[in-house]
C-alpha cells in the first residue's frame, strides 16, 4: 500500500520555491490548470507534493505565463 505524503505547503512556500506570484497560482487554479487544491481549517490553500509536480509540469510546458 502506498502512503500519501503528509507534507503540506503554504501559498507563500510555493511562490518562493517557483518564483511566481500568488496571483499566478490563483489564475492557474481558476483556469483549471491546477486541480484539487486542498484547504486547511481556515479555508487557506495548502499544496501537496502532487500539486508541486503539477506546477513543475506547467512551468516546463511553456504555458505558465
Amino acid at each position: 500500500m502506498k502512503r500519501k505524503s503528509s507534507i503540506k505547503y503554504k501559498t507563500s512556500d510555493i511562490c518562493s520555491r517557483f518564483d511566481i506570484s500568488r496571483a499566478t497560482l490563483i489564475r492557474w487554479e481558476s483556469k483549471g490548470m491546477l486541480a484539487e487544491i486542498e484547504r486547511d481549517w481556515r479555508g487557506w490553500r495548502v499544496y501537496t507534493e502532487c500539486n508541486l509536480k503539477n506546477i513543475e509540469k506547467i512551468m516546463k510546458s511553456g504555458k505558465a505565463f
